[in-house]
């Protein structure tokens, strides 16, 4: 993978277990525990996204197996009560599916899971059609990157363009993903833009700046200009050679 922000369709699994629209409730229970998922993304005719059913529209079924539609405090809502009596993928879906298109970026996903509570997004194209599946596990593969990796992308990508001094005055080291920087740079204003910026790069787990500005000459004589300021100043305790 290159320097630039890592996309859903780098960490995406290409290969995904889908439903056509009249499966049944049975064939899709089997199908899940065959595969080892608990949600999976049923499509058209054309390969085309339209719903994603999971373990939880199943578990409807079990739910309100015993309920008593006349007793008030069982009554279910009107949406649980026909997925609990759905008998195939196109009943028991959610649609429209939430989606990501490849090319989104890792903290896309990650708000797309965030908001609607689910732990994998089918990955579409701009045509609609699946192409792969991405879950919590695969967003963190960013976090495998080799602190190796990470620092030279920091250094490069972030550091180099920002402070005009040598890599040398400038030091980046990553120890299991946390970068620390150190060193003297021309002007402390710009820290907070690169740790930003240094926190954005993917794979990165903290950041810890200890960078410093140049150092600071003492103003011995305010009322002086430069030209009367002495170069250096006399130290130590002067004695009285009065009457000598």
């Amino acid at each position: 993978m290159q320097d630039s922000q890592y996309t859903v369709g780098d960490v995406m699994t290409p290969t995904v277990v889908a439903l056509a629209g009249g499966a049944t409730f049975k064939e899709i229970a089997r199908t899940m525990r065959q595969w080892g998922v608990g949600a999976m993304p049923v499509l058209d005719g054309l390969g085309r996204v339209v719903g994603v059913v999971s373990e939880a529209d199943l578990l409807r079924k079990e739910e309100f197996r015993d309920s008593d539609p006349d007793w008030p405090g069982e009554r279910p809502r009107p949406a649980d009560a026909a997925r609990a009596r759905a008998v195939t993928a196109e009943e028991l879906m959610t649609a429209p599916a939430v989606t990501v298109h490849p090319d989104a970026g890792l903290g896309r996903a990650a708000r797309l899971m965030a908001r609607y509570g689910v732990k994998r997004l089918p990955v579409v194209g701009d045509d609609g059609v699946l192409t792969g599946i991405v879950s919590r596990c695969d967003l963190l593969k960013v976090f495998l990157r080799s602190d190796e990796d990470i620092a030279e992308e920091v250094r490069r990508q972030v550091v180099a363009g920002r402070f005009p001094v040598s890599l040398d005055a400038l030091r980046v080291t990553v120890r299991e993903g946390v970068v620390t920087l150190t060193g003297r740079v021309p002007d402390t204003s710009l820290a907070p833009l690169v740790v930003r910026l240094v926190r954005s790069v993917e794979g990165v787990v903290d950041v810890r700046c200890l960078l410093t500005g140049p150092p600071r000459r003492p103003v011995l004589e305010p009322d002086l200009t430069d030209s009367e300021k002495p170069a250096c100043r006399p130290t130590g305790t002067r004695s009285s050679r009065a009457g000598r």
